[in-house]
Protein backbone atom coordinates (compact mmCIF):
# COMPACT_ATOMS: atom_id res chain seq x y z
CA UNK A 1 0.00 0.00 0.00
CA UNK A 2 1.46 3.06 -0.90
CA UNK A 3 2.16 5.99 1.81
CA UNK A 4 3.15 9.26 1.23
CA UNK A 5 4.10 11.21 5.18
CA UNK A 6 5.09 14.71 4.57
CA UNK A 7 7.19 16.74 6.77
CA UNK A 8 8.38 20.44 7.07
CA UNK A 9 6.21 23.12 7.17
CA UNK A 10 5.46 25.90 9.25
CA UNK A 11 5.58 29.16 10.34
CA UNK A 12 7.82 31.56 9.08
CA UNK A 13 7.56 35.61 8.03
CA UNK A 14 7.16 36.84 4.54
CA UNK A 15 9.98 36.45 2.27
CA UNK A 16 11.46 34.11 4.33
CA UNK A 17 12.00 30.07 3.39
CA UNK A 18 10.68 26.85 3.55
CA UNK A 19 11.43 22.80 2.69
CA UNK A 20 8.67 20.65 2.79
CA UNK A 21 9.23 17.08 1.92
CA UNK A 22 6.74 14.17 1.31
CA UNK A 23 8.18 10.24 1.37
CA UNK A 24 6.64 7.39 -0.04
CA UNK A 25 6.42 4.14 0.96
CA UNK A 26 5.16 0.84 -0.45
CA UNK A 27 5.84 1.42 -4.12
CA UNK A 28 8.50 1.58 -6.56
CA UNK A 29 9.13 5.62 -6.34
CA UNK A 30 10.66 6.14 -9.69
CA UNK A 31 7.37 5.41 -11.17
CA UNK A 32 5.49 7.83 -9.68
CA UNK A 33 4.43 11.48 -11.11
CA UNK A 34 5.04 13.38 -7.71
CA UNK A 35 2.95 16.80 -7.23
CA UNK A 36 2.13 19.48 -4.42
CA UNK A 37 -0.84 20.98 -3.99
CA UNK A 38 -2.42 23.13 -1.53
CA UNK A 39 -5.52 24.40 0.27
CA UNK A 40 -6.63 27.98 2.13
CA UNK A 41 -9.30 28.08 4.00
CA UNK A 42 -12.59 28.66 2.36
CA UNK A 43 -11.39 27.62 -0.98
CA UNK A 44 -10.35 24.73 -3.00
CA UNK A 45 -7.78 22.40 -3.38
CA UNK A 46 -4.84 24.30 -6.01
CA UNK A 47 -1.89 22.87 -7.84
CA UNK A 48 1.42 24.41 -7.00
CA UNK A 49 3.72 22.21 -8.31
CA UNK A 50 4.31 18.69 -10.33
CA UNK A 51 7.54 16.82 -11.13
CA UNK A 52 8.17 13.83 -13.58
CA UNK A 53 9.36 10.20 -12.31
CA UNK A 54 12.56 10.99 -13.13
CA UNK A 55 12.67 14.54 -12.42
CA UNK A 56 13.07 15.72 -15.96
CA UNK A 57 9.60 17.60 -16.23
CA UNK A 58 8.01 19.63 -13.62
CA UNK A 59 5.20 22.39 -14.24
CA UNK A 60 4.79 25.16 -11.92
CA UNK A 61 1.58 27.12 -11.19
CA UNK A 62 2.13 30.84 -11.87
CA UNK A 63 2.25 31.89 -8.25
CA UNK A 64 4.86 29.54 -7.68
CA UNK A 65 6.91 30.53 -10.68
CA UNK A 66 10.44 31.51 -9.39
CA UNK A 67 9.82 31.40 -6.13
CA UNK A 68 9.19 27.12 -5.35
CA UNK A 69 11.46 24.23 -6.40
CA UNK A 70 10.08 21.12 -6.51
CA UNK A 71 12.43 18.15 -6.87
CA UNK A 72 13.16 14.91 -5.67
CA UNK A 73 15.75 12.46 -4.87
CA UNK A 74 14.56 8.85 -5.92
CA UNK A 75 17.08 6.87 -4.14
CA UNK A 76 15.71 8.44 -0.85
CA UNK A 77 11.85 7.50 -2.36
CA UNK A 78 11.35 11.69 -0.99
CA UNK A 79 10.04 14.50 -3.15
CA UNK A 80 10.69 18.13 -2.20
CA UNK A 81 9.20 21.59 -2.18
CA UNK A 82 11.53 24.04 -1.76
CA UNK A 83 9.58 27.73 -0.80
CA UNK A 84 11.26 30.71 -1.06
CA UNK A 85 9.76 34.54 -0.87
CA UNK A 86 6.84 33.37 1.01
CA UNK A 87 4.04 35.47 1.01
CA UNK A 88 0.97 35.68 3.04
CA UNK A 89 -1.18 34.39 0.22
CA UNK A 90 1.21 30.97 0.47
CA UNK A 91 -0.60 30.23 3.48
CA UNK A 92 -2.19 27.03 3.28
CA UNK A 93 -2.34 23.23 3.87
CA UNK A 94 0.23 21.44 1.63
CA UNK A 95 -0.67 18.33 0.15
CA UNK A 96 1.86 16.11 -1.83
CA UNK A 97 0.17 13.43 -3.85
CA UNK A 98 0.96 10.56 -6.26
CA UNK A 99 0.01 9.95 -9.87
CA UNK A 100 1.23 6.82 -11.69
CA UNK A 101 1.70 8.76 -15.26
CA UNK A 102 2.15 12.56 -16.67
CA UNK A 103 -1.12 13.46 -17.81
CA UNK A 104 -3.26 16.12 -16.70
CA UNK A 105 -0.86 16.84 -13.80
CA UNK A 106 -2.45 20.30 -12.76
CA UNK A 107 -5.38 18.46 -11.82
CA UNK A 108 -6.22 16.73 -8.46
CA UNK A 109 -8.53 14.59 -9.53
CA UNK A 110 -5.22 12.68 -11.96
CA UNK A 111 -3.63 11.82 -8.46
CA UNK A 112 -4.24 8.69 -6.64
CA UNK A 113 -2.41 8.98 -3.16
CA UNK A 114 -2.08 12.03 -1.05
CA UNK A 115 -0.17 13.14 2.48
CA UNK A 116 -1.47 13.47 5.46
CA UNK A 117 -1.25 17.76 4.55
CA UNK A 118 0.84 20.20 6.65
CA UNK A 119 0.20 23.30 7.52
CA UNK A 120 2.04 26.54 6.25
CA UNK A 121 1.40 30.04 7.59
CA UNK A 122 3.32 32.92 6.54
CA UNK A 123 3.05 36.61 8.88
CA UNK A 124 3.09 39.75 7.62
Amino acid sequence: QVQLVQSGGGLVQAGGSLRLSCAASGVTFSTLVMGWFRQAPGKGREFVATISQLGGMTTYEDSAKGRFTISRDNAKNTVYLQMNSLKPEDTAVYYCAANSRWSRVTMATEYSYWGQGTQVTVSS
